[in-house]
């Protein structure tokens, strides 16, 4: 189970981390040739957001497993510990209740046989792909958003309720350096 978070994970930040590159590189390519040929790439401001966008989700979606979205701790901070830990899990499944109303909602609006993007036959303006392609990060990325909060939800489960805790962002900071300079 740990080897599949950790493959999971390692996808995300992998998928993540090359959308953005991409997008980085094709903007600058597009910002060179625009000012040293004068001429732009016309697709590139379009693919550039798509880029971008897909590596919103993904990050996104990684984020569930880290605890790492903006959340509001005070509640949960005043609570006896296994009330907390109550609130914590009752939490994590009303996440997963959402992201499989996204998932779903995704789905049906890409995949719906009389009112979906793929049935519409919509195309994207510059790149001229069909838009359920450019849409479908919708669905994939909440697919490993919730096997993400399952995950963090089962570590929630088998934490005691003395040990669980929200971590600050301080702390978060302060792991991720440790765990980069030891070359983790």
């Amino acid at each position: 189970m740990k080897y599949i978070d950790l493959f999971i994970r390692g996808i995300l930040v992998f998928l993540t981390s090359f959308f953005i590159f991409a997008g980085v590189v094709l903007a600058f390519v597009n910002v060179v040739a625009r000012f040293i040929f004068n001429e732009g790439i016309d697709w590139a401001f379009e693919l550039t957001s798509y880029l971008f966008i897909y590596s919103a989700f993904f990050a996104a979606a990684y984020l569930f497993r880290v605890s790492g979205h903006i959340k509001v701790t005070l509640l949960v901070d005043n609570l006896p510990k296994s009330l907390s830990k109550l609130v914590i899990i009752i939490s994590d499944i009303l996440i997963l209740l959402y992201l499989g109303i996204i998932l779903y909602f995704g789905y049906i609006y890409i995949f719906d046989p009389e009112l979906g993007l793929k049935a519409s036959g919509e195309v994207s303006v510059d790149l001229n792909v069909p838009m359920w392609t450019i849409y479908l990060v919708i669905p994939i990325s909440m697919f490993f958003a919730i096997i993400m909060t399952i995950f963090r939800l089962i570590e929630h489960i088998k934490t005691p309720a003395s040990e669980i805790a929200y971590k600050e962002e301080h702390d978060m900071i302060k792991e991720f350096d440790k765990s980069v300079g030891d070359g983790k």
